[in-house]
């Protein structure tokens, strides 16, 4: 675990203002207890926060030297899973390699093949390298965005930080949204680069941003391509099988113990039985697992979302791996302490229209970290397999809009995730339609094709780009920067940027091929898993279906209304707000429950955020 920060002026002496790039380090203390160092010159400042002891991005900024000088520094927020082969490669072209862990592989890397490191690397990674001799910073984040970074252009450099928050505690900045901002908020378009806050950007997936004397410049160094799939079904899926397999074993390396979330579902359950193997064969002991549950198995009701509960299917993974398991059980007042609420939102630096789900996932995490400080993850599977419900429905594959977005329409919403309760004024203002349509366009007219592509293959293409590109970019942060929050470190298997590519050219009709979701990764599975793992039907991540929880949001939403003085009170249809919060049942369950859920919660979340961050709205 680890955290970086820093900061860039051409036109600044900055080597007195150590303290500033102290607190920005400092709102990320939960990413990296263990120590804090900084570096600092005329030009730059680094910061880094770190575990001691840990295998990757552990020390202080790393300086490396050429011809007796000073010549880069580096900082590294993750892990290069190929570090020990790149190792070999720069000792065999001359370099002194002195322990420095993955941050030296890193700033050796830059030394020997300048910004061109970034294709040699491997892993979940953001990492920045000021190049003392150039006076240019080099800030990359890996493929698919498993670790985020974010920066400020201003003055004659920019800021850099693994947070948002880390940006905002320096002097210079503004906790300022505009509407732009709040269309993304309530779009959940996961807009690559785009970093919420005025002028706050991220670096994009598979990109590396420089920052010079002469300005900021982005450029790709990786991409998906749309290239010919000659393989087989069995060449196919035993291909699928090994990638899987190889991401398992490069991330259940390393002396942490390792902790599994198990849901009991064919994404979670697949990646325990192949971690579960791994560990065995190095004799590394049973591999733990947590599942989390909403009160008794006997609690659980059945709709047309959530058909099974996890407990059964959970028991008999467990069982078969003989794994060392812990039930989370996450109550209601564990969901409604407000401090719980405010800790999830303060990881996540913004408001999201899945409240409860935030709040639990915390729960579980900080439950989590009392037995290990590193867990896998199913994550990502629906997106890079197809198991997303948007698939299953040709009206929504059509829309011009993100699926996700339609889906909402579809079960009832009116415009984005959480907008329904939003003033008339201000809803017109934000134009989500539009907002969510010219996103969406700008999506697909980057997504590779080939010319000889039927229009099936074509629109399915369509949406298995958008699964691993935008629907990541808010799939992933909101799991790691929940879970790193409370100190837990997570790897996710199924965000390998090999596996996504071979699946991502695998033809529809091989994506398909019997008839159900995630065709491949069950046939990849099929050897490893019981038969009622392989069979059941998605079931997503449980929410709380408790009528306790439904009154309190409800009884929030009327304080709200009842305090003029609400941060939140000018941007509400108060008539609209009055008529949920009197229904309480309409947030318990049913049709569309999980989008009623999406406005009541945005509305809270919204009036907490900015009494929280003191958020100004630019609207």
């Amino acid at each position: 675990m680890s955290a970086i920060a820093g900061w860039v002026d051409h036109g600044r002496d900055l080597r007195r203002e150590w303290s500033v790039i102290r607190a920005m380090t400092a709102t990320m203390a939960c990413r990296g207890p263990g120590h804090e160092a900084v570096w600092h010159s005329e030009r730059a400042l680094l910061g880094q926060r770190g575990v001691p002891g840990a295998d990757a991005g552990e020390g202080p900024p790393l300086a490396v030297e050429r011809d007796g000088r000073t010549a880069a520094v580096a900082v590294l927020d993750g892990e290069v899973y190929n570090a020990d082969e790149l190792a070999g490669e720069l000792a065999g072209r001359g370099h002194r390699l002195t322990g420095g862990g993955h941050t030296e592989i890193v700033a050796a890397a830059y030394l020997e093949w300048g910004a061109g490191c970034a294709e040699r690397l491997r892993g979940i990674y953001a990492f920045a390298v000021w190049d003392v001799l150039r006076g240019e910073l080099l800030l990359v984040r890996d493929r698919l965005g498993n670790k985020p970074l974010f920066y400020l252009p201003g003055g004659h450099g920019a800021l850099f930080a693994s947070e948002r928050k880390a940006l905002l505690a320096h002097p210079g900045t503004e906790s300022a949204v505009d509407l732009d901002g709040l269309r993304e908020i309530l779009s959940y378009a996961g807009t690559p680069g785009h970093g919420i806050f005025r002028g706050m950007r991220q670096v994009r997936p598979g990109h590396l941003v420089r920052v010079g004397a002469d300005g900021v410049r982005e450029e790709r160094y990786w991409s998906l391509e749309a290239v010919p799939h000659t393989d087989d079904h069995d060449t196919t899926v035993a291909t699928v099988r090994a990638l899987l397999d190889d991401a398992v074993g490069e991330q259940t390396g390393g002396p942490s113990p390792v902790g599994m979330m198990l849901s009991g579902g064919l994404d979670s359950s697949g990646v325990t039985a192949l971690a579960a193997r791994r560990l065995a064969d190095r004799g590394a002991g049973p591999l733990r697992t947590f599942s989390v549950a909403f009160g008794s198995e006997e609690d659980f009701q059945a709709d047309e979302v959530w058909s099974t509960p996890d407990a059964p299917f959970v028991r008999e993974m467990v069982a078969r791996v003989g794994a060392e398991h812990t039930d989370i059980v996450v109550d209601t007042a564990d969901l409604l302490d407000p401090l719980v609420q405010r800790n999830a939102l303060r990881a996540k630096d913004v408001p999201s229209p899945l409240g409860n789900m935030n709040t639990s996932l915390y729960v579980l995490c900080r439950a989590v970290r009392g037995h290990t400080d590193l867990a896998l993850l199913g994550d990502a599977a629906d997106g890079v397999f197809g198991g997303v419900m948007w698939l299953e429905h040709e009206q929504l594959l059509r829309a011009p809009t993100f699926p996700w977005i339609a889906m909402a329409r579809w079960t009832g919403a009116k415009h984005g995730l959480g907008t329904d309760l939003l003033a008339p004024d201000l809803l017109e203002s934000l134009d989500m339609d539009g907002y969510c349509a010219e996103r969406y366009r700008e999506t697909m007219a980057r997504a590779p094709h080939r010319p000889d592509e039927s229009e099936v293959e074509r629109r399915m293409r369509d949406a298995w780009y958008v699964n691993v590109t935008n629907w990541l970019e808010t799939l992933v942060p909101h799991s790691e920067s929940i879970a790193q929050s409370v100190g837990l470190s997570l790897r996710l298997p199924y965000c390998d940027h090999r596996l996504v590519e071979y699946v991502y050219n695998a033809p529809w009709s091989v994506k398909s091929f019997d008839g159900r979701e995630k065709s491949l990764l069950r046939a990849a599975l099929a050897d490893v898993l019981p038969a009622s793992v392989l069979e059941r039907r998605k079931s997503p991540y449980p929410v709380v279906q408790d009528a306790v929880y439904a009154e309190e949001l409800c009884g929030r939403l009327r304080r709200i209304l009842d305090d003029p003085g609400a941060p939140v009170a000018d941007l509400v249809d108060r008539d609209a707000t009055a008529k949920v919060a009197a229904e309480p049942g309409a947030l318990v369950s049913g049709r569309g429950v999980w989008v009623a859920r999406t406005h009541a919660e945005m509305v809270i979340q919204l009036n907490t955020w900015l009494e929280v961050y003191g958020v100004r709205l630019r609207l």
